[in-house]
């Protein structure tokens, strides 16, 4: 089998960073990749990829439920509007990260939000126009980066817009995610049911 693939106990081809986890295979099957276009799942996504820096996206994803409902569902406009009293009350709660810089920084990323849906008409646009060309499928690991033009770019924009949190790695991520590319190596059983997802996707 090529390097970076594994079969699961279900008998189907992963890319093999998701196996030995249930939640993990579930979210390799079912959301990373597939195309996105709701702003609160952008935002939320971009937050929780901030929150991750330093730790592993599986941590992160395990306690998603928590960060959602501490933090009204990521409800851009309501997250915006967060001041002291909340930051103290998201650092005493023990079921999130309690880190105030991205505490802080996702309130923030809040409020440049509200700003650039205002210019853009939605997150929706301003993410997507960072889509990179068409790409071949990755079938050698050694030419997997953890960066790329789009997410150098994007993330220098983001960060003259006053974002936090958003440097190219965090970026980089966040497109793999939310299907802005299709990094599913080539022989996952996923792969082609994301290009598929991604070709019918109605850019915004």
């Amino acid at each position: 089998m090529t390097a970076g693939l594994a079969t699961g106990p279900d008998g189907v081809v992963r890319c093999a960073w998701c196996e030995g986890r249930d939640d993990y295979r579930h979210y390799h099957d079912v959301e990373w990749g597939r195309p996105e276009g709701d702003d609160q799942a952008l935002f939320e996504k971009i937050c929780l990829e901030g929150f991750q820096a330093g730790l592993s996206w599986i941590t992160i994803l395990r306690k998603r439920r928590d960060f959602r409902r501490a933090c009204d569902d990521c409800d851009i406009d309501r997250v915006a509007g967060y001041g002291e009293d909340e930051v103290s009350r998201l650092l005493g709660d023990a079921t999130i990260v309690r880190h105030r810089g991205k505490i802080e920084s996702t309130i923030n990323n809040a409020r440049m939000a509200r700003r650039l849906r205002d210019e853009c008409g939605s997150l929706a646009a301003f993410f997507w126009g960072f889509e990179p060309e068409p790409r071949p499928g990755i079938v050698d690991l050694a030419t997997v980066k953890a960066t790329s033009p789009e997410s150098t770019a994007m993330s220098r924009e983001l960060k003259r817009r006053g974002w936090r949190f958003v440097g190219p790695t965090t970026c980089h991520s966040f497109m793999q995610a939310m299907g802005l590319i299709n990094d599913h190596l080539e022989g996952c059983e996923m792969r082609d049911a994301v290009e598929a997802e991604r070709r019918a996707f109605v850019r915004p």
